[in-house]
């Protein structure tokens, strides 16, 4: 049994970052299970996963806002960098030695699940009109090109 199960509510109707956030949830049952087996190294190896893969989630997301011309973009990413921060921060205890597996899991719980029903469905429709413009001008073309 996982610690967090995906849950429709979560989608923001965008594919690619619903599969994004998904691997998050991921990492999240993958350091409850590290933790459950008081196995550290794999909670360092697990805990840097996590976060190396956010930081690219957030780098791609931002990408994705910037080119849909999403008007609150530079505010969305400063709550992605403030994030980062604050994770690090968890980094750093566990270095030092601090169990804070099971606080970083409820926060991370507590901070995606209201980061993504409420910033990122703020983007969603900026990103899906975006996204279909572009599909449509590749269908287009390729139909123009291949019948």
């Amino acid at each position: 049994m996982s610690y967090w199960s995906w849950d429709p509510s979560l989608s923001v109707g965008v594919d690619v970052i619903d599969g994004q956030h998904r691997r998050i949830i991921d990492y999240i049952n993958e350091l409850d299970a590290a933790n459950l087996a008081r196995d550290k190294s794999k909670i360092t190896e697990v805990l840097q996963g996590l976060v190396d893969y956010t930081i690219t989630h957030f780098s791609f997301e931002e990408d994705l806002m910037l080119r849909a011309g999403y008007p609150l973009s530079d505010s969305h990413k400063k709550v992605h960098e403030a994030f980062i921060a604050h994770i690090h921060k968890y980094v750093e205890q566990h270095e030092q030695g601090v169990d804070i597996s099971r606080q970083l899991m409820s926060e991370l719980q507590i901070w995606l699940t209201n980061h993504i029903k409420n910033d990122d469905q703020d983007y969603s429709p900026y990103v899906k009109k975006s996204l279909n413009k572009q599909q449509s001008w590749i269908g287009k073309t390729l139909k123009k090109m291949f019948g």
